[in-house]
């Protein structure tokens, strides 16, 4: 019986099992799909589809520059435990999977991508799940590559929090890295949501602005001043979410443009913070509560 893709991805959405695992135990079977799921559950191939359903909120952060700076990658890929995490075989695999996110534009295409040359990345993190013993999930990546740009990158606390900053300049990799690491470490420092003013999204200053105006009146301030104090307000704001405004974390006596702008007169050529991109492991997952014995005992189960 001729095997379709339809039949491959139905297989694939009822056992969680990889693609080609799908393909190979729907020949085997002659296209039986019941048959197939059971070949595949005496495997251990579908019981990646119950884990694929608990929640994965740890994990690590992994950066990549390639070109001499002129490009940079940054992907986050999730654990259900921090014992996990450190286990240096999820390590390589999420530092194998920084090194193909050029290749592809979202999720869903990566997961198409050769791992190895013999499976996809998918039947790759299929296989891991149903080998490692917990859901481990590609929870998203983002490729730079602005011509003209300097990426510099900047991993806190072993890879829970990565950033990735663009520089554009005419100045090298070397000249820049210093500063670049910088802001980098700034940013993951202080989670800044824009460049300057000039990027803040108007509906999210009216969006704010609303909310200051209601927290005024709430406090009971008269209404007749309540859109001055709103606008002090609005300015203390940006300077804290504005990453050229907030106080340089080395010196506390500049802001970050000021420190931007000492560096550019002592390297004597232009610099610009273009873009940036953070990723903080987990960060708005909802996490479950376990103690180190409790991941050992799982893992030993």
């Amino acid at each position: 019986m001729a095997i379709t893709s339809a039949m491959i991805k139905e297989l694939r959405e009822r056992t969680g099992a990889g693609m080609l695992d799908c393909k190979n135990v729907l020949t085997e079977t002659d296209g039986n799909l019941e048959k197939a799921i059971d070949v595949l559950r005496e495997k251990g191939l579908a019981k990646a589809a119950k884990k694929a359903g608990r929640i994965a909120a740890e994990g690590l952060v992994r950066i990549r520059l390639e070109n001499g700076g002129g490009s940079a990658s940054i992907i986050e890929v999730n654990s259900e435990t921090d014992f996990v995490a450190k286990n240096q075989e999820f390590i390589d695999f999420v530092e194998k999977l920084a090194e193909l996110a050029p290749y592809a534009e979202d999720t869903d295409k990566f997961l198409e991508v050769s791992y190895d040359g013999g499976q996809s990345i998918g039947d790759k993190l299929t296989n891991f799940i149903a080998t490692i013993g917990e859901n481990i999930g590609i929870r998203r990546f983002e490729n730079l590559k602005r011509p003209g740009t300097v990426y510099v990158g900047y991993l806190h606390a072993g890879g829970k929090i990565g950033v990735v900053v663009g520089l554009e300049t005419a100045a090298s990799v070397e000249e820049v890295t210093p500063l670049g690491r910088d802001i980098a470490m700034q940013i993951a420092s202080m989670n800044p949501l824009f460049i300057d003013e000039s990027q803040v999204d108007p509906a999210y200053m009216e969006k704010e602005r609303e909310i200051l105006v209601q927290q005024a009146l709430n406090e009971g301030k008269p209404a007749d001043i309540v859109e001055k104090m709103v606008i002090g307000r609005l300015k203390k704001e940006l300077k804290e979410t504005c990453l050229l405004e907030q106080k340089f974390v080395k010196n506390g006596e500049l802001t970050v443009g000021q420190h931007l702008k000492d560096q550019v007169k002592a390297l004597g050529k232009e610099i610009t913070v273009v873009e940036f991109v953070r990723y903080e492991v987990g960060e708005g997952i909802e996490k479950k509560t376990e103690n180190f014995a409790e991941e050992v005992a799982k893992q030993m189960q």
